[in-house]
């Protein structure tokens, strides 16, 4: 029996043609052929965002990796040196054995005890005390106050007891006191120290020159003329001498023959 030819379109392209009239699509290749068989569109690269990093050499850090992360730790910072301070208390018998006494010009109840900073020798801050007379104390404190904060150098300040109320050893020790029921220098009459209101500062650097030129200690000798450039020295009109002058208190350097560079009393005596 004889198999009858069929004419007309193949079974594939009547089924593009009836999809074709159904969606309205003329082009059928665009959007009625089956998956397989439509044209790949290339792939449209990802929109960039605000997150996103360029690709990375091989071997090159992130920059998250690279970007040091801040420290919220406070870098230490140096500590200066403490404040200046000063302490004032009331001195008792035990504490000035040797340098007061009674018939002294100032009963040991005006007398008080300074404990305060100095700037030393050695750059560092030091605590030291001094033996007033109660109405000196804000004159002392102050100049002392002014003194540390220049770190203008004190070699050593004790009371004058700790030489047994010894002048010459005291000075030797290139001690600065204050209090010492004592003449003045070559006089029968009191010192100022005996009644609180003188202090001696650094008598090595700052001697008791003779009106003839001359230092009753040899280690003194190179401190005799002025001006003399090195520490814990007074020259005329420097700033020490202006601290004392502005409360009220006179230079041992400016009396006329004798020079007691080391001395500041309110009297000038």
């Amino acid at each position: 029996m004889e198999r009858r030819q069929v004419s007309g379109p193949r079974p594939l392209a009547r089924a593009r043609a009836a999809l074709a009239v159904a969606t309205g699509c003329l082009a059928v290749a665009a959007c009625g052929a089956p998956a397989a068989e439509r044209p790949e569109r290339p792939a449209s690269p990802a929109p960039a965002t605000s997150g996103a990093t360029r690709p990375e050499r091989p071997g090159t850090p992130s920059p998250a990796e690279a970007a040091p992360t801040p420290s919220t730790t406070a870098s230490p910072t140096p500590t200066g040196p403490p404040p200046f301070s000063a302490k004032v208390s009331k001195v008792t018998r035990d504490r000035l054995r040797h340098s007061w006494r009674p018939g002294c010009p100032v009963p040991l109840g005006d007398l008080r005890m300074v404990t305060m900073s100095y700037w030393g020798f050695d750059d560092r801050p030091h605590t030291g005390e001094l033996v007033v007379h109660e109405d000196a104390v804000d004159a002392v404190v102050t100049v002392f106050g002014r003194l540390y904060g220049w770190r203008w150098p004190v070699y050593r300040m004790e009371p004058v007891d700790a030489y047994k109320g010894d002048d010459f050893a005291s000075i030797e020790a290139d001690n600065t006191s204050a209090f010492n029921c004592r003449p003045a220098t070559g006089s029968s009459n009191w010192s100022q120290h005996a009644y609180g209101r003188a202090v001696d500062i650094n008598p090595r650097e700052n001697p008791y020159v003779s009106s003839n030129g001359t230092v009753a200690h040899k280690n003194a000798l190179r401190f005799a003329k002025r001006p003399v450039n090195a520490p814990g020295v007074i020259n005329p009109g420097d700033r020490v001498v202006k601290a004392f002058q502005r409360v009220g208190w006179e230079w041992g350097g400016h009396w006329s023959g004798i020079k007691d560079y080391q001395h500041f009393s309110r009297s000038g005596g």
